[in-house]
């Protein structure tokens, strides 16, 4: 039986942070799964900070779509997927055309994708670190790309703190338990 820690909060509020901490305390194998795309040059070198940032024994996925895929050849005993927001973004993206996004073809594909994610995390028994973004707290955004997003991903978001065992809420770098 997996143990699953789901840890949000606000942009740069400390989740990948406490996520790295608490892999590192565990002083067990870990996988790391990135779901980032670097789709100009400051997203590159924020990947390149936060590959940096990893200890160099950890293994590393680069997956920003298909990470269920993978899950069953996992075989270290803590897992880090970081980030849920990101990995929500680049499914949204294929549902983009003219900056409007086909709202509910992409909403059951991020349904379907969180459930076979979880389908696959439950058949394991590793620890799971889960970072995500609650973008839930913020004005409605003015355009339809955004407002679809936050619906997504607050879906997502709300399907992985049912589930989860823990639920950590990051503020200011301050992990405060909510579940």
């Amino acid at each position: 039986m997996p143990n699953i820690t789901f840890i949000l909060g606000g942009a740069r509020s400390g989740k990948s942070t406490y996520a790295l901490k608490l892999a590192e305390e565990s002083r067990k194998p870990v996988t790391f799964i990135a779901t980032a795309r670097a789709y100009d040059d400051e997203m590159s070198a924020r990947i390149q900070k936060h590959q940096a940032e990893r200890p160099a024994g950890w293994q590393t996925l680069e997956l920003p779509l298909r990470v269920t895929s993978a899950i069953p050849q996992i075989q270290s005993d803590v897992v880090i997927l970081d980030c849920v927001t990101l990995w929500v973004t680049n499914w949204m993206m294929q549902f983009v055309r003219d900056d409007l996004v086909d709202e509910a073809p992409f909403m059951q594909a991020a349904q379907a994708e969180t459930e076979d994610l979880l389908a696959a995390i439950r058949k394991t028994k590793q620890e799971w670190l889960i970072v995500s973004n609650e973008v839930g707290l913020g004005l409605v955004p003015p355009y339809q790309m955004g407002r679809v997003f936050r619906d997504g991903l607050g879906w997502v978001n709300q399907r992985l703190a049912k589930e989860a065992d823990k639920v950590i809420f990051m503020v200011a770098g301050i992990p405060m338990t909510v579940k």
